[in-house]
């Protein structure tokens, strides 16, 4: 779920992945590849990175961490709580994308 969250952080901050990664000193490509699906995870230098440029509490980027025990209940209720947070803050970021406003005739 990280890749999600940071994508997510990213945008909302209108940033381009070129311009954080000149901001956290990181390659672009790593930026692309954290937000990338099934691509590599942050360490925590980098989501500390995050939180301090970002100005949000480690901890908060915490809870989108993905952990082995999901057998859990407690564990399982804080992946759904999680991942709720996130699709509303994605539907947030798409339903607030400026629109072309020009007729297409």
């Amino acid at each position: 779920m990280y890749h999600r969250a940071l994508k997510l952080i990213r945008q909302y901050h209108r940033l381009s992945q070129v311009d954080l990664a000149e901001r956290l000193d990181l390659s672009k490509s790593f930026i692309s590849e954290i937000e990338k699906d099934g691509g590599k995870k942050p360490s925590i230098d980098v989501l500390e990175r995050y939180a301090s440029y970002f100005k949000i509490p480690l901890s908060s980027l915490m809870l989108f961490a993905e952990r082995t025990d999901k057998n859990d209940f407690s564990e399982r209720s804080r992946i759904y709580a999680a991942d709720k947070v996130l699709k509303m803050l994605e539907w947030l970021d798409e339903t607030t994308q400026p629109r072309d406003t020009t007729d297409a005739a």
